[in-house]
């Protein structure tokens, strides 16, 4: 009988994120959010809870919004990620970023790539028609509903912010919703270039 051989806890992966492809080896337990802050130095995703409750570690997964702190780093191995550091184009601001900038949709900042990147997902369940909970017809003819500060409000309400900036987060979210009807474009996907780590 062969000796039996212990199993591996570790593995090389790759995570696409912010439009490059990085190589790194991790332990199966590392969360998302430990490897891009402690392995990557991605630290705009902020730890706060670590128990997927305050929502300060939100990133964008294949566009859709999730906690990094509940999210296991190889099970982000191949999607596309998004992080704070890749929602601008270049210098210039996503439109998001802009409002909460102008009205002031922040106080301490430490929750703010959070709310932005839940704000992005947000939007885009939005726009895709996705209803809410607090949605009145939630058939799918009926299309979005007007996207006013109830709607906002419960769509955001994973997110929070310890400062209580919720009135101006609501305003900014309703902000880049009219400048996305408006016309406004959206950044584009960078080319992935790989980064051994």
């Amino acid at each position: 009988m062969a000796p039996s051989t212990a199993p591996t806890t570790s593995s090389a992966i790759t995570l696409h994120i912010n439009g490059e492809k990085y190589t790194l080896p991790v332990d199966h337990r590392t969360t998302l959010l430990d490897a891009l802050r402690e392995r990557l130095d991605l630290t705009g995703t902020k730890k706060g809870c670590d128990q997927g409750q305050c929502g300060a570690c939100t990133v964008l997964i294949d566009g859709r919004r999730a906690v990094s702190c509940l999210q296991l780093a190889v099970a982000a191995e191949g999607r596309a990620i998004t992080t704070i550091e890749g929602v601008a184009d270049g210098d210039r601001l996503h439109p998001v970023q802009q409002a909460f900038l102008d009205l002031d949709g922040y106080q301490c900042g430490y929750c703010t790539p959070g709310q932005i990147c839940s704000a992005l997902g947000a939007l885009a369940e939005h726009a895709a028609g996705w209803p809410s909970a607090v949605t009145p017809d939630v058939r799918p003819e009926a299309g979005p509903p007007p996207l006013g500060a109830e709607e906002i409000r419960e769509r955001m309400s994973g997110n929070l912010c310890r400062c209580g900036a919720y009135v101006s987060i609501v305003e900014a979210v309703a902000r880049a919703a009219e400048s996305r009807v408006e016309g406004a474009v959206e950044p584009q996907a960078e080319v992935i270039e790989e980064r051994a780590v």
